[in-house]
């Protein structure tokens, strides 16, 4: 029975999150420290008492979800013996949550992958003025269907497929006008629900090209390490483990479509019959169940996750 470890995404994250790991486990207290020197921010403070609007800004939200993930690993590798390198077949994370993978599997440092997504953030929020990007989520829906009706939504703007989820779930991005056109064409086409989503900016899709140029020279800064196990890649749903090809995909992934199902399936395919999502919420572990008939996934972020985990494998 294959293994995959997956690291959730932006939208995952939620006031209090990490704080039972902290409390608990000095592996974990370790991990939220080291983000916030990286940071120069008492960053586990707002995730722990928020507010909830400064957590959910970009540039908070993709460090403190990573680190939670981070926390997570280190607790699993201190408590339960956890060894990516032995028992993994592949990492793989949702848009940001493809560092938290990278750094779980020790291409880069903690404190790199902090300093990296707060770039990264930064920039995919500045790539855009407020008010004119947006995103919208179409249900009952396939990646062909989805992006004909971004393709006719378009009118000379931006509206591409941002995220193939799986589970008949696809998000469009891109400019705010195109996306409310493609909301109101979704319905005259039959699609189930098509809503507009509260993020702060369009991500993935060719708005974002200020913030790939940005993670460019920030990745090109970086050392990075071949991973302990490949990474199923967001852009590819192909696994990598040469740096060079894993950075050029990280640049790739901010205009990128998140081609999870692709992920999910090309894993299940290599015979990953378990799954296992690492950090802040149940997201992945919903989707899996969606797009691996047959295969089991389950949600570690918690000390009773953790219990649950050790039962599991016998610890």
């Amino acid at each position: 029975m294959a293994t995959a470890f997956i690291f959730p995404g932006q939208g995952s994250q939620a006031v209090g999150m990490g704080k039972g790991l902290a409390e608990a486990f000095p592996a974990a207290r370790a991990v939220f420290d080291e983000v916030d020197a990286a940071l120069s921010q008492k960053l586990s403070t707002l995730m722990w008492e928020g507010p909830g609007e400064e957590l959910t800004l970009t540039a908070n939200a993709q460090p403190a979800l990573m680190a939670v993930s981070l926390a997570t690993i280190r607790v699993l590798e201190a408590e339960a013996g956890l060894s990516l390198a032995r028992d993994a077949a592949f990492v793989a994370g949702h848009s940001l949550g493809e560092y938290s993978a990278l750094a779980a599997a020790g291409t880069f440092s903690i404190s790199d992958a902090a300093r990296l997504l707060r770039i990264r953030g930064d920039a995919m929020q500045k790539a855009v003025p407020a008010g004119e990007g947006a995103m919208a989520a179409l249900l009952g829906v396939d990646l062909e269907q989805a992006r004909a009706i971004a393709a006719d939504a378009a009118e000379g703007q931006v509206c591409e497929a941002a995220n193939d989820n799986g589970g008949g779930q696809v998000v469009l991005s891109g400019a705010k006008a195109a996306v409310e056109r493609a909301i109101a064409l979704a319905g005259e086409r039959g699609v189930r629900r098509a809503m507009l989503l509260p993020v702060s900016a369009p991500f993935h899709c060719a708005l974002m090209q200020p913030a790939a140029d940005a993670m460019q020279t920030a990745l090109a800064e970086v050392s990075m390490q071949a991973p302990a196990v490949p990474v199923m890649a967001n852009v590819g749903a192909a696994p990598l483990s040469d740096p060079a090809a894993i950075r050029a995909s990280l640049v790739a992934q901010v205009t990128g479509t998140v081609r999870w199902r692709e992920c999910v399936e090309a894993m299940a395919g290599a015979g990953v019959t378990q799954f296992y999502e690492i950090g802040s919420g149940k997201v992945l572990a919903g989707l899996v169940k969606r797009i691996a008939a047959g295969a089991s996934s389950a949600s570690v972020g918690t000390p009773d996750d953790i219990a649950s985990y050790k039962a599991q494998q016998g610890v």
